[in-house]
């Protein structure tokens, strides 16, 4: 981003370097033993909670492990349309196949 003069902005705070008050934060979380993070992930992996609770914690633990993908329009162009290309697969021909496979082994 061009200045006031048309330079190159330089200083300041780098993009992604967190300020005093967000790293001191994370750190009080961090040093406290086990982060929000850490406690959901025990509650998804105990066996012995009900199915419903461990849905929850991998729903409310989700974000912070798989980002969301962003979405897309897709836009062509009207002298060339998009192609779309369907397969059909015949599942008994496939079946077949695979006894055929497994058979050979």
């Amino acid at each position: 981003m061009a200045g006031k003069q048309g330079r190159a902005k330089t200083g300041g705070r780098r993009k992604g370097t967190p300020n005093k008050a967000n790293a001191a934060r994370e750190e009080e979380i961090r040093a406290s033993g086990i982060t929000p993070l850490d406690y959901l992930l025990t509650v998804l992996r105990d066996a012995d909670k009900p199915e419903q609770v461990r849905i929850d914690a991998a729903k409310a633990a989700a974000p912070y492990v798989h980002p969301k993908l962003a979405s897309v329009e897709v836009k062509g162009d009207p002298d060339q349309p998009i192609e779309q290309r369907v397969t059909v697969i015949d599942e008994k021909a496939v079946a077949a196949t695979v006894k055929r496979i497994e058979s050979e082994y």
